[in-house]
This record gives structure tokens, sequence and C-alpha cells, in this order.
């Protein structure tokens, strides 16, 4: 991790959940039956605790007896506390940008993100720069693609998001503070593949890179 992303994305690492329209879509009829009734109206968020902040070429751990699956994402680095702020104003809130892989063990419930699934240590990758808001000139149209030992994997683009960045941060701030550092995951796409120990894994982003990672076995002791 650079030095630039370690001072600049230093503070909470929020993860937006279901912010792909294909996901959404899969999960539809799901959310039409007891007890939601509809899809959610808000942005559905979990946070990735500090244990499972990992960085470029980390090594994450596969528990034993358990699926892993990698979850490609861009990551928006809060440059100054955001409370309340408008749609218009969000983006001057903006640092930067990042790659983030957010792993996870699969998921039964979006409503209600498992902490046993999302927290694993080395469990959020991020890196392997930060690169200023400035230098992309449109968030909302960038390219993912997630490859397993060089093979591509998973393709999808930030203009598929249900909410934009600043529709996130203006709905988010709306009733929590974001400060300065703190890190939105602004989702993964659908279409979420296993990886084995002994896999490289590697999340591209169009104008910001590679973010790679080595999967390993759990050594038990």
């Amino acid at each position: 991790m650079s030095r630039a992303l370690h001072d600049g994305a230093n503070g909470t690492l929020f993860g937006v959940a279901l912010n792909y329209q294909g996901l959404l879509n899969q999960r539809i009829a799901e959310f039409e039956q007891a007890p939601y009734q509809k899809p959610p109206l808000k942005p559905v968020l979990f946070i990735k605790t500090p244990n499972t902040r990992n960085g470029h070429d980390g090594s994450v751990v596969q528990p034993t007896g358990e699926r892993l699956q990698p979850g490609p994402a861009l990551g928006v680095v809060i440059g100054k506390s955001a409370s309340r702020v408008s749609v218009e104003n969000a983006m001057a809130h903006v640092a930067g940008y990042t790659i983030i892989n957010e792993f996870s063990l699969p998921e039964d419930s979006y409503y209600r993100p498992a902490v046993k699934a999302k927290c694993r240590d080395g469990f959020c990758a991020l890196g392997p720069e930060l690169v200023g808001r400035d230098q992309i000139d449109n968030p909302n149209q960038l390219s993912l693609k997630l490859f397993v030992n060089g093979e591509l994997r998973q393709q999808n683009s930030t203009a598929n998001w249900v909410r934009d960045i600043p529709q996130l941060i203006a709905e988010i701030s709306e009733f929590m503070t974001l400060h300065e550092g703190d890190v939105l995951i602004t989702g993964t796409p659908e279409g979420r593949v296993d990886v084995q120990p002994g896999d490289t894994v590697e999340v591209e982003i169009s104008g910001l890179g590679r973010l790679v990672n080595h999967i390993k076995a759990e050594e038990l002791s």
C-alpha cells in the first residue's frame, strides 16, 4: 500500500450492498417476500472492521471448509467531513479513488450482512494507489475486471450502479457524518466466483491500475 493511500484512507471502511442493478434484479423476488415486501429504499450498508484491512500483493486466507469469493469494487476516499451534504456538493468531499477487493464468504442475507462472512482477517484489500479525484474524468463510467490466475472471470462497469457517488454520499451523510479518511466501498457486481488456495486474484479498474492478492490455505494449529 502506498504511503498516500495509507495516510489518506485510514478511516472506517463502509460497504454498500446491492449497488449494482444486475445484482439487485437477481434478488427482486426474494425482497418481495416477508418480512421485506419490497426492495430497499436506501443504501444497505455494512462495515469492514479494521482487522479486514489488507494491501496490494497481500495474502488472503481461505477458512477451512468455507467457500471464499473476491469482490471487485471502486473505493471512494473521503477528503473532508461530510454531514447532510447535497448531491450537488457531494463530490467536493471526495479525495480520490482506489481499488477494493472485498472478500467474503457467500452471503445468505443482503439486508443483514453477516460479520462472520464479511469480517475475517485480511478480507478487505485496498490499493495499489490513491488516485486523486481530478485524475478520473468520470468515476461513473469505469470498467471493473476480476482475473483469477490470469483468466478474466468477472466484468462490469460503474455505469451499472444503482446509486452513483454523489447519491451515496448525500444519502449516507443525511444520517451520519463521513469523516476524512473514511472509504466507501461502492458495491460489488453480480457474478461472484469462488477462489482456492494457490490462486492469484487481480482486480483491474480503468485508470486505477491493478490490485493483486494471493489466496492461501488456513493453517490450523
